[in-house]
């Protein structure tokens, strides 16, 4: 019934109201049923922490799977395989990572594709008192992408600054077109990896 003092319930349908969003860190053969249980639910989003999808070999089938269940129930996903998600505004005050340090509220916009980078610059920024207004690991990014962000922090009146740290581009040229369009109202900062042996 309660955990470390937090009321708990034994499944998501037994939830008294829809969660608007569920954090999901399962073994990776039971992630599809918990999305499905949020479907059910009415649930609007989903952040699937677990791995052993895409980033393995063979794995690509079961994480376009759980992209299908979302999207038909109307969910949107973050990762898998991410570190979390973090909004520092006051009506919502939420870190939904496993991240040791997080930042505290500032106007910075920061997305991340690698979680080992995401944790190290959030505790980089709270070490020289730099503030985030939200912060995404996309770890595989099977939905929720770097352009998906992109539009969101254009029209977040509480981010002045977009900070990105990339390993691939799903739609390159929708990017750049993105990236130019909100360049010319807020400066963003992108690192690409991968790029040399």
């Amino acid at each position: 019934a309660t955990i470390e003092g937090l009321v708990s319930f034994p499944s998501i349908a037994d939830l008294p109201v829809a969660p608007d969003l569920a954090v999901i860190a399962v073994p990776a053969a039971s992630v599809s049923g918990v999305v499905r249980e949020c479907g059910a639910r009415g649930t609007h989003a989903i952040v699937v922490i677990s791995g052993g999808f895409a980033e393995l070999p063979g794995g690509g089938a079961e994480q376009d799977e759980l992209v299908a269940l979302a999207r038909g129930d109307g969910m949107r996903l973050v990762g898998p395989n991410c570190v979390g998600i973090i909004n520092t505004h006051p009506d919502v005050r939420m870190n939904a990572t496993f991240s040791p340090v997080a930042a505290g509220r500032g106007r910075i916009g920061f997305a991340s594709q690698s979680g080992g980078v995401g944790i190290e610059l959030l505790a980089r920024a709270h070490a020289l008192g730099l503030g985030i207004s939200s912060f995404v690991s996309l770890g595989n990014t099977a939905d929720v992408s770097p352009n998906d962000l992109l539009q969101y922090w254009g029209d977040d009146p509480e981010t002045d600054v977009v900070l990105l740290y990339l390993e691939s581009f799903g739609n390159p040229r929708k990017f750049a077109r993105l990236a130019e369009e909100l360049a010319r109202r807020k400066p963003i900062i992108a690192m690409k990896s991968g790029r040399t042996q």
